[in-house]
């Protein structure tokens, strides 16, 4: 028990050392003061922490809500973030409640990869304007198009050009220190290095760059959401904007829980808990207009990695940025700005990792259309109508897979073998029955089906009366049962089948197929769409 709680402890502050310049990032990126993406922080460790289903996961300001948050400031104001954050709050304790959690995993690898990507896309473009000392011209296409005469105009000053070394020195940092370091002084987190490296030659050189600005107490930094407010429960545009805030704020918080149980051996996740738990941070940070709070990887795999056991560490982090924010404010008032943005353009870059295309291109060619296509709906439309966009994708992706057949028949002397891959359904019968027809009939022909996905009863059927037939007409069609075993049918079922004690029609009617492009990726192949988090 003391062992544990010594691992909990020394955990803790490794990940507070992680969370603090990406709390303050965050907020900064989403338009709202940084003292809110610090209570974000320590009501993600506190209250979330001793309530999770993930003893492990560690919540708090993420990355992939700025885009979300951001849509909501710029439309409504700072006022209209609490009352967003309760009603997402309130959306995520009613789903725990009902025992939505599991429900929110599924979803299609190549959506998450796409959504992830497409808010890297959003958060680099952004904060690259920033790192010159510019403001972001609107968010998603106009800030791409934007970044050549935004840093044109801020590269002419004496600031611009002080702001964007001070940027790219800290990139630099960030990608030296995940390459350079012996692993022993990985435990030391490479975004606290960075920032504490461009900080000290801040100071010291006395650069004309912006600072993070606090208020002197955490009480003048509250954002309570006032009776007035409760008049956007009106506009369906907000509610929408709050309830789609939800909604991506659950399931990448359960998709961060899936991703953290893979990173350890100790208890799983209980998703309904984590669900619920999620929804009570979210309402005490609605209640004080905090940033909304979500399950984060980096910070759970570092938490994990420096030797975390229970849920102490996550709540012990938490009270230690409470610790820093009511005792020694003043500290945090010598970050520089753009260190901040330019960690969070490393961060967004991390999400656009090249890994995520490869892995999906190996589960098949229609994953990497449904990514691609999230991503450039996202940066175009917005994340809610480009998360959407892909949705429709995706359904149609699994529509054609399930009604795509392709027959292809091939010739050796008088024996035909005719591959067949795709789903054999009812849709596609009269091309199966074509094909077959085409062959005359006293012909010797061999029926491979390994390569299906799906066969229904109308065609395993008409494969039936087709061996009836041409045996009658001296020839022979033999179906390759035995190859459903490449599909993972249960062996009694295939030898009772190719001994023809069972018919074609006793045949299940859903086989996982043995192609590689309809065949799920394994889970190590499933692009890691999480661990870029921050």
């Amino acid at each position: 028990m003391t062992s544990n709680l010594t691992r909990d402890l020394g955990a803790s502050v490794v990940v507070f050392l992680v969370a603090l310049p990406l709390c303050l990032g965050v907020a900064l990126a989403s338009g709202v003061p940084p003292a809110l993406g610090i209570l974000s922080g320590i009501i993600g460790g506190i209250v979330v922490g001793a309530l999770a289903g993930s003893p492990l996961q560690v919540s708090g300001p993420a990355a992939g809500l700025v885009v979300s948050v951001w849509a909501i400031v710029s439309g409504w104001g700072v006022e209209a973030l609490g009352l967003a954050v309760l009603i997402s709050g309130v959306l995520q304790v009613l789903a725990g409640g009902l025992k939505l959690g599991r429900w929110f995993r599924a979803v299609s690898p190549s959506l998450i990869g796409g959504m992830l990507a497409g808010i890297g896309v959003l958060i680099a473009s952004s904060q690259l304007h920033v790192m010159v000392g510019q403001t972001p011209p609107g968010g998603g296409l106009a800030d791409v198009l934007g970044l050549p005469a935004s840093w044109a105009a801020g590269l002419s000053t004496e600031t611009g050009l002080w702001s964007a070394a001070v940027g790219v020195a800290t990139i630099l940092l960030l990608v030296g220190w995940e390459l350079v370091p012996p692993k022993r002084l990985r435990v030391i987190p490479g975004p606290l290095v960075a920032v504490f490296t461009v900080t000290a030659a801040v100071a010291i050189f006395e650069l004309p760059v912006t600072r993070v600005t606090l208020p002197e107490s955490l009480i003048a930094s509250l954002n309570v959401p006032t009776v007035e407010s409760l008049g956007l429960l009106l506009d369906p545009a907000f509610v929408g904007a709050s309830v789609a805030l939800g909604l991506i704020a659950a399931a990448e918080s359960l998709l961060c829980a899936n991703a953290t149980d893979q990173l350890h051996d100790g208890p799983r996740t209980r998703y309904d808990k984590e669900l619920l738990a999620l929804g009570v941070g979210n309402l005490v940070a609605g209640a004080i207009g905090a940033l909304p709070v979500t399950g984060v990887i980096v910070r759970s795999a570092a938490n994990i990695q420096a030797g975390a056991k229970t849920r102490v560490s996550a709540v012990s982090h938490g009270v230690l940025l409470l610790g820093l924010v009511a005792l020694a404010p003043w500290l945090l008032g010598y970050v520089p700005v753009p260190a901040l943005a330019g960690t969070l353009v490393y961060v967004g870059c991390k999400l656009l990792a090249p890994q995520k295309i490869r892995a999906l291109h190996r589960a098949g060619q229609g994953e990497v259309w449904v990514f691609a296509v999230t991503v450039l709906a996202i940066v175009v439309t917005g994340l809610l109508w480009g998360i959407l966009i892909g949705l429709g994708v995706s359904l149609l992706k699994l529509l054609y897979a399930f009604s795509h057949l392709e027959v292809d028949v091939q010739r050796s002397g008088d024996r035909y073998d005719v591959d067949v891959h795709g789903a054999a359904t009812f849709v596609q019968l009269p091309k199966l029955a074509e094909a077959l027809e085409a062959i005359p009939e006293d012909a010797e022909v061999h029926v491979h089906i390994g390569g299906l996905a799906y066969v229904d009863h109308a065609c395993a059927d008409l494969l039936r009366r087709h061996e009836e037939r041409r045996a009658r007409a001296g020839g022979e069609l033999v179906t390759e049962w035995d190859e459903v075993q490449k599909l993972r049918v249960q062996k009694p079922l295939v030898d009772r089948v190719a001994n023809e004690e069972v018919g074609p029609r006793a045949m299940p009617s859903v086989m996982p197929s043995a192609r590689p492009s309809v065949r799920p990726a394994p889970i190590a192949e499933v692009p890691a769409a999480t661990p870029e988090l921050a």
